[in-house]
């Protein structure tokens, strides 16, 4: 070392590192998302899978809001209750303001409105009887024996047999217990409406093996065991305007000798009809 010169010292500082501190929680938040999110994922696949058409539109259907608003009269009087050149037009604020010269908004639409509420009802219907499988005893097969449709005399609701699956035992009035199962799911959703209805039993041109009947008489007393079941089920006798039997007057397929001819038709009239 030179003379003179002082030591030359050199500090080495060594950073020392502990243990890892604490994360936190949040990525267990996050994890429980994820997997709730791919719960939710697979429950709709599911869903989509094990579903009909119909049944998938009943649900969307369960989940679109239905409140509406409606109008019951034009404008007020005064500067803030609505008095304008569109007082006609405006929201109702005291339900008066319309006249018998200048009616409201309603009582214009109240026909058209009361025939398109009827018309989106009975489809309602029609696709709550689509969507009852897999409810108690009512399933897929016993679905098959089932066909609606809306017409201008209202919903008809046909349940006719199918070969080796009848609904009545044959040549009677007494039904099969399928056919029991039916008219009950069939009074359980019409039982949240008030429209009339009519009850009509078909037969094919199939000869009777029993003589002494005639096709005029047991589809007589089938529309009337129809009747009495879907009574017995809940539905007030007042709301049956007719029950008739038609023999095999009207057939349903092309073939006469077909056993889907032998049906029985529940119509769910429209109001102006009852």
């Amino acid at each position: 070392m030179a003379e003179g010169k002082a030591p030359v010292t050199i500090i080495k500082r060594k950073k020392v590192v502990g243990g890892d501190g604490h994360h936190g929680g949040a990525w267990k938040v996050a994890y429980a998302d994820f997997v709730t999110a791919m719960m939710a994922f697979f429950l709709l696949m599911w869903l989509l899978n094990a579903t009909s058409e119909e049944q998938r539109k009943g649900l969307a259907d369960y989940f679109k809001p239905t409140i509406t608003v409606h109008r019951q009269s034009g404008g007020g009087d005064g500067p803030m209750a609505g008095d304008s050149a569109f007082a006609e037009l405006v929201m109702a604020q005291s339900g008066t303001g319309a006249t018998n010269e200048s009616p409201s908004v309603e009582d214009k639409a109240s026909g058209d409105d009361n025939e398109e509420g009827e018309a989106e009802r009975l489809n309602r219907l029609m696709e709550q009887i689509a969507a009852t499988s897999g409810e108690s005893e009512i399933g897929d097969e016993l679905l098959d024996h089932v066909r609606t449709r809306v017409t201008d005399e209202g919903l008809v609701i046909e349940l006719f047999d199918l070969p080796d699956s009848p609904l009545w035992v044959e040549e009677t009035d007494a039904p099969t217990r399928k056919m029991e199962l039916l008219l009950a799911m069939i009074a359980d959703v019409v039982g949240g409406v008030t429209n009339p209805m009519a009850v009509r039993a078909h037969m094919s041109s199939a000869p009777l093996r029993n003589k002494s009947n005639d096709a005029w008489s047991i589809s007589a007393d089938r529309a009337l065991r129809s009747r009495a079941v879907l009574a017995r089920s809940g539905l007030p006798a007042a709301r049956f305007n007719r029950v008739t039997g038609n023999a095999d007057r009207v057939l349903s397929q092309d073939d006469p000798f077909d056993i889907r001819n032998q049906r029985v038709e529940i119509i769910l009239l429209r109001s102006d009809l009852g």
